[in-house]
């Protein structure tokens, strides 16, 4: 197992020392070393045609009307007090906490008559990224694999020095980690990679300043100060360096080689080296804890990720709707305005899909507060869920579906978390027919419903 050791001993929240360091270990997935990781992930039938997936997820479940489904003739009660913001398509209108991406429905779409008629947040959270109804608040423990597992089975990296399938900072589901972002019965080896456990669950106003992460930049007890920096990327190198002169680098298994690469190689340096980007082009994304690792998603697909999940969580806004979802919608507004722009610019926009979703939206009908707490809010609903797609070859510029007039229930096209994730694969080239042993043995397909939405393809 690659060892770098550096600085004084500590422990972090997953009681790895920092004496200990850097490890491929500490790099593996679900207790594998990072070799078998790498192992377990050799090319797969139908290799990588190098698209990516971007999933933004909105964990607690975001309002449609507070998003991407405002219904400005509503009663009051059900509008809510945000109005709209126009697209340049005539009649078609976002909440007005979403003026950039109204700004940009040319490159996006909105599919709005999702629903799965559940309002529990953990059967809502499996349904939405297994295409499965499974687990429940009644039965946590995840029963499906996830799509960012499936893709990362089927597809493996676009780049064989970074991993397939990351979570940003860590990927989770309703507190759980990852949740039902995770492998299920594919194993562990399927499970995303967390960059940061430690800063896990921010907040859209928390302050804490996302840097790139500390395994990278350091490992001392000065955290992510730029003076504990350089020691230890100059660390990287002697042991590089070292390595190659000994000839351990010749008669290394190549999978031991491979997890030398990731730990040390460029590659993964620069991909998850956020602090390397130009503040400027950084700044477009806003400064919250979304914005910077929406920016560090871009980095990652960029650089060979095939499957990036961004975690935005905080969303069950029962009793605060307008200061709860009007201080978070504009800085997802802005941090995915800023990915599709910069994806665009870049040349990427065709090749990687981004997805923004929660497990379910909110009761049309605000209520009057939580016991206590006189605030207005609005209440689980899993009867109409609104999602936005833009990217991966899909057609922009597209409303799937309509809700009724108070957006309660699909009034036309109603369709069902598979369908979503069938699109997804097809634009990925995976036959969601595919079968992979369950615990028992029982070959499961990877969707037992589902027809990619006609309309994006």
């Amino acid at each position: 197992m690659l060892t770098l050791q550096t600085g004084p001993a500590g422990t972090n929240c997953q009681g790895f020392t920092r004496r200990a360091a850097l490890k491929a270990g500490f790099l593996g997935i679900a207790g594998l070393g990072l070799p078998d990781y790498l192992r377990a992930k050799q090319v797969q039938p139908g290799a990588s045609d190098l698209k990516s997936v971007i999933l933004v997820w909105l964990d607690g479940g975001p309002s449609q009307l507070e998003t991407f489904d405002p219904k400005p003739d509503a009663p009051a009660e059900y509008r809510g007090p945000f109005g709209v913001a126009k697209t340049r398509t005539p009649g078609v209108n976002l909440s007005a906490l979403m003026p950039e991406s109204a700004k940009r429905f040319d490159k996006l779409s909105i599919i709005r008559s999702l629903h799965h008629d559940n309002g529990d947040h953990f059967a809502g959270g499996h349904w939405m990224t297994t295409g499965r109804f499974g687990s429940s608040a009644a039965s946590l423990a995840q029963k499906y694999p996830s799509v960012g597992s499936y893709i990362s089975r089927l597809k493996g990296p676009n780049n064989p020095s970074l991993p397939a399938y990351v979570g940003l900072p860590a990927a989770e589901t309703i507190y759980l980690f990852p949740g039902y972002m995770g492998a299920a019965y594919l194993g562990g080896a399927y499970n995303p990679f967390d960059v940061d456990r430690e800063q896990k669950y921010l907040g859209a106003t928390d302050t804490t300043r996302v840097r790139s992460p500390k395994w990278l930049t350091s490992l001392g007890t000065g955290g992510t100060a730029v003076a504990d920096r350089a020691p230890l990327l100059k660390r990287f190198d002697t042991v590089r360096r070292d390595l190659d002169k000994s000839g351990a680098m010749d008669t290394m298994d190549r999978f031991q080689q491979q997890a030398v690469d990731l730990v040390l190689g460029s590659a993964a340096r620069e991909a998850f080296d956020v602090d390397r980007e130009d503040p400027r082009a950084a700044d477009r994304y806003g400064q919250s804890p979304w914005g910077r690792y929406t920016l560090m998603a871009r980095r990652l697909v960029e650089a060979g990720v095939t499957f990036v999940t961004v975690d935005m969580p905080h969303w069950d806004d029962h009793s605060n709707i307008e200061k709860g979802h009007g201080a978070k919608v504009p800085v997802v507004d802005m941090a995915v305005s800023a990915l599709i722009d910069d994806l665009h610019e870049r040349g990427l926009l065709d090749r990687v899909m981004v997805v923004v979703m929660g497990e379910f939206g909110r009761t049309p009908r605000i209520n009057t507060g939580q016991p206590g707490i006189p605030v207005p809010g609005r209440d689980h609903w899993g009867n109409a869920i609104s999602v936005m797609v833009a990217g991966g070859g899909m057609k922009p510029g597209v409303v799937v579906g309509r809700t009724n007039d108070k957006a309660e229930r699909p009034a036309d096209r109603p369709l069902k978390p598979a369908d979503l994730l069938a699109t997804v694969y097809h634009q990925l080239g995976i036959d969601p027919a595919q079968t992979f042993p369950d615990h028992t043995g029982r070959p499961i397909p990877i969707l037992d419903e589902g027809k990619a939405i006609a309309e994006l393809i």
